[in-house]
């Protein structure tokens, strides 16, 4: 009985060390992905790009739309911020949703179109690291995603839950529409069985 216990310690301590790792190599790589990301933001001279100098709207035309139309990263590639004024939070994208790129930020989904492309985008993050927070948010709140060319602001327009293996929200749109999906509920222990889902719409620059 002795040994048992032991051994059944033993495990718990390993479960614990491991999960511990898990969390801080997490840690490390969205706080390095951030950084490579708000690199991407920033001019000649390393300060950050002024509001008024990068915020343009989804329908203006101006130097950038060349800019935003041909915009196509490879898988892996650090793309921009995700800022979320309300939660006051700072997230890296990645093209990409393979583990491998969640585990370094918000992913954008592939062969899913970017700002000013006219067409459907889509953001995936864990409910238990980059959205975390997710919840909170309400219709009327904003994201806003910043890349190189401009920032381009989303309001919500409407929140979901479907089910995990729901594939419909991916569809073509004819229109700008950013969703941002992640899984629910936000306190389900393992696979979660749902989905949470954000539409917003451009926000026009007045």
């Amino acid at each position: 009985m002795k040994k048992f216990s032991i051994l059944l310690i033993s495990a718990g301590v390993f479960f614990l060390a491991f999960g511990g790792y898990q969390w801080f190599a997490t840690e490390k790589a969205q706080k390095d992905s951030l950084a490579e990301a708000k690199a991407l933001l920033e001019d000649d001279d390393g300060e950050e790009l002024s509001l008024h100098s990068k915020t343009v709207s989804a329908s203006s035309s101006d130097s950038s739309l060349e800019e935003a139309e041909s915009f196509s990263p490879a898988t892996g590639e650090t793309v921009g911020v995700l800022h979320i004024p309300k939660l006051g939070e700072d997230l890296a994208i990645v093209e990409g949703t393979d583990e491998d790129d969640l585990a370094r930020g918000v992913g954008h989904y592939k062969g899913t179109a970017h700002p000013r492309q006219g067409e459907q985008i889509v953001l995936s993050g864990h409910r238990d690291t980059v959205f975390r927070r997710m919840g909170e948010l309400e219709i009327g709140d904003i994201f806003t995603i910043k890349l190189p060319h401009g920032e381009f602001s989303y309001e919500i327009t409407k929140t979901q839950i479907v089910d995990a293996d729901d594939r419909t929200i991916i569809r073509p749109q004819g229109k700008e529409v950013l969703t941002v999906t992640t899984c629910y509920p936000f306190d389900f222990i393992g696979d979660a069985p749902d989905r949470y889902i954000l539409t917003a719409l451009p926000v026009e620059e007045e």
